[in-house]
């Protein structure tokens, strides 16, 4: 996805955009066709809006899911975490991840679908949990053998590939901190929405096409 349609996809849905100037937005993308779970497949933008309200940002490579290790040996007795789709404002905060580096921490209540059979797969009709699980917004392990796997990197975490992704990200964080203080959103959407919305516009378009094309006929034939 662009960074544009990540904007409209977002404010579609009836999400909210900080368009203050410079104030970060964390937007993850779930895939649908998730057909390899251990790799990163997800992507997650991070944009702000300029003084002249233009975007600025990127939207890249990621996981917005536990991998294949946590979902076959959760860390809780209720399940693997998945973090449920929607919005979570000001949930977030510069902090230390796991006391090892500056990361998107969580700080208020999030909801999480637990994941229990423990096989590969995302159960995303399992029970619903909300509370603080720790579900940040860091990177991936550096010098992985295999960087295309996710591994032990996500228990439910949403996490950037890329170190040099997340760097960026944090940098635009820190500038966010500065002007509006330690406060972030984050909004995770799923395009099986994006793409059923566009399959609705499509058949009402379409519908109305027909229609058009119906009475323009009807009028040729002089029946009105």
């Amino acid at each position: 996805m662009t960074l544009k349609d990540v904007i409209e996809s977002v404010t579609s849905q009836g999400y909210e955009l900080d368009t203050r100037p410079f104030k970060l937005n964390v937007v993850g993308i779930r895939n649908p066709e998730n057909t390899k779970p251990d790799e990163f497949q997800d992507e997650i933008a991070y944009f702000y809006f300029d003084e002249n309200g233009n975007p600025v940002g990127k939207v890249v490579r990621g996981t917005t899911s536990p991998s294949v290790y946590f979902l076959q040996n959760p860390m809780n007795l209720r399940g693997t975490a998945i973090l449920q789709q929607g919005q979570y404002k000001d949930a977030y905060a510069i902090g230390l991840h796991r006391g090892k580096y500056s990361a998107l921490v969580q700080v208020k209540p999030v909801t999480v679908i637990r994941d229990t059979d423990r096989n590969s797969y995302l159960d995303f009709f399992a029970d619903t949990q909300t509370g603080l699980f720790g579900i940040n917004i860091h990177r991936a392990t550096i010098g992985k053998s295999n960087e295309a796997l996710i591994g032990q990197d996500s228990a439910g975490c949403q996490v950037y590939m890329y170190k040099d992704d997340f760097d960026a990200m944090m940098r635009m964080a820190n500038k966010s901190r500065d002007n509006y203080g330690n406060k972030f959103t984050y909004t995770l959407i799923d395009k099986r929405t994006i793409l059923k919305k566009r399959i609705n516009y499509g058949i009402v378009g379409g519908i109305l096409l027909a229609m058009t094309l119906y009475v323009y006929y009807l009028k040729k034939k002089k029946v009105f």
